[in-house]
């Protein structure tokens, strides 16, 4: 029965200390190696300082500019005033953000390519191939837009005076590059009636060559029933436009859309009124067979007519927005060469190269006195020692 009390008396109480590292053992060790941990650091800190005098200095030269601004003109107005031509305008729009999408244009490699070709940047960068000297210009030309609209083009070089050279051919290049493309909606609108003023020209020429061979004297002419005709050529020409219309809308809308549908209600109108009015279209009495091949001859020539006149003055409005935009690209801060140099930042880089050497060294050490106390242990010697012959083994020595 005194077993166990003598197995209790042996028994020695639990302390966590024993297990714990102190903080006075860690500054100690910190103490024992403070000339390591201060010396070197600063040494290595020192030898940074010096390579970084050793690095060509880099320039950044700066220039903003605000893109074009997407807004209405006032051939709003003399489009809502022509139902069959009146989505035409909304559906050359939709730029959502134009500033974004001229950061694309400056990041395009068309724009990059000419600035390849105008500094000869494949010389310049000491690349072989021009994919090089891309990723070289994308690398040194940072470009941005801003919560306030503007774009911001940094580029940088080791001759300041390049560098805003740089930086104000960006603006150059994109300014050719939008004499390419319709971006603003007053380009779009242009562009679109230009070809449809072109195709209703075209078709125009034809119809009245075809009205001058019908054989019709003047005679003729002046007693047909022009007033009827136009007004039936007019009511083809206006469903032509609503169905161009319609086809532009898709482009923006959906057919549950309500601007959708009611467009398909004015056609269903239009297409109707003309049914009937063919349906009705008296003849005229004693009409002989060249009278009613002139009669649909001249029809065929005031549709296209209407047509022309139509497209007409929506392409001369879409001109007149367009040269009211003016430069579009308006800078705020043209690129000027740099005189304090962007980089490298010598006080920077030696006093991250001191911190880094210190912090390590510090780990090193912590290290090194861990695995020292645990050599003092049998167990722990002899566990180290099967770790080192498994690395041992793992890199093929013996």
């Amino acid at each position: 029965m005194t077993q166990p009390s003598v197995i209790a008396s042996e028994a020695q109480p639990f302390n966590p200390e024993d297990d714990e590292v102190s903080l006075l053992d860690l500054l100690q060790v910190v103490a024992d190696n403070l000339r390591l941990l201060v010396l070197a650091p600063l040494a290595a800190g020192l030898i940074a300082l010096g390579i970084s005098f050793a690095i060509a200095p880099t320039f950044t030269a700066t220039t903003r500019f605000m893109p074009p601004q997407q807004q209405r003109s006032g051939a709003a107005a003399m489009l809502a005033g022509l139902g069959a031509l009146g989505g035409l305008a909304s559906a050359a729009g939709g730029i959502k953000n134009p500033a974004d999408q001229y950061v694309s244009f400056l990041k395009s490699r068309s724009v990059q390519d000419a600035l390849i070709d105008r500094f000869k940047l494949t010389e310049r960068y000491e690349t072989k191939f021009r994919e090089d000297a891309r990723k070289t210009l994308d690398a040194n030309v940072q470009i941005a837009s801003g919560k306030d609209g503007l774009i911001t083009i940094d580029a940088s070089d080791t001759e300041p005076q390049f560098a805003a050279q740089l930086a104000n051919a960006h603006i150059e290049e994109l300014g050719k590059l939008m004499n390419r493309l319709a971006v603003t909606e007053a380009q779009q609108r242009r562009l679109f009636f230009e070809k449809q003023l072109s195709n209703a020209k075209d078709n125009l020429v034809k119809a009245e060559q075809v009205l001058k061979t019908s054989g019709v004297s003047s005679s003729a002419l002046k007693a047909s029933p022009v007033a009827a005709v136009e007004g039936l050529a007019k009511l083809k020409a206006g469903i032509t436009a609503q169905e161009i219309k319609l086809a532009s809308m898709r482009g923006y809308l959906t057919e549950s859309a309500p601007d959708f549908k009611q467009a398909q209600t004015e056609l269903s109108a239009m297409r109707g009124q003309m049914a009937r009015a063919e349906k009705e279209e008296p003849a005229a009495p004693g009409a002989n067979s060249g009278d009613s091949d002139y009669i649909t001859k001249y029809r065929d020539f005031k549709y296209f007519e209407t047509l022309f006149e139509l497209f007409a003055k929506q392409y001369e409005m879409a001109r007149v927005d367009e040269s009211r935009e003016g430069a579009v690209i308006q800078v705020v801060d043209a690129a000027q060469p740099p005189e304090r140099k962007s980089k490298p930042k010598k006080a920077l880089i030696a006093m991250m190269t001191t911190l880094a050497v210190g912090f390590a060294l510090l780990l090193f050490i912590f290290v090194r006195q861990a695995l020292r106390g645990a050599a003092q242990t049998p167990e722990s010697a002899e566990k180290m020692s099967r770790l080192g012959q498994a690395f041992r083994r793992a890199l093929g020595q013996s």
